[in-house]
């Protein structure tokens, strides 16, 4: 288990997002166990109605599956579904308010592409 838990958002949204991160990192490959929600309960102190609720997050999304009796193991392309969906929020999220702000701003298209990549160059810069 990698990550620790903090004040800023719903401690099962955390659970979620954390093995989420140690599937994108590799940490956990396609058809490998996930910890269980009593390990997770253990190693984080808390419910472990609080881990379930985070671990079925991942099983709605398809990013986990149960096999009865054995566990929680990361389903086939959860890489990739995970990827997605963070792509698609990082959208909402960012991109729209983004584009949103430019246009309350009176930025053209181009005006607004060039910050963007101006940004892409400084960021690599870095």
């Amino acid at each position: 288990m990698h990550g620790t838990l903090n004040d800023q958002s719903l401690i099962y949204l955390q659970i979620a997002r954390m093995l989420e991160d140690d599937i994108l990192r590799g940490v956990y490959r396609e058809g490998e166990q996930v910890p269980s929600t009593n390990e997770l309960a253990r190693g984080y102190n808390i419910n472990p109605a609080t881990a379930a609720k985070g671990i079925n997050l991942l099983v709605a999304d398809g990013i986990l599956y149960k096999k009865r009796g054995i566990g929680m193991f990361v389903a086939p392309g959860a890489g990739e579904a995970v990827r997605n969906k963070r792509k698609a929020a990082f959208y909402d999220g960012f991109v729209k308010p983004l584009v949103k702000e430019g246009a309350s701003l009176a930025l053209s298209g181009e005006e607004l592409m060039a910050m963007v990549s101006r940004a892409i160059e400084e960021g690599d810069a870095k």
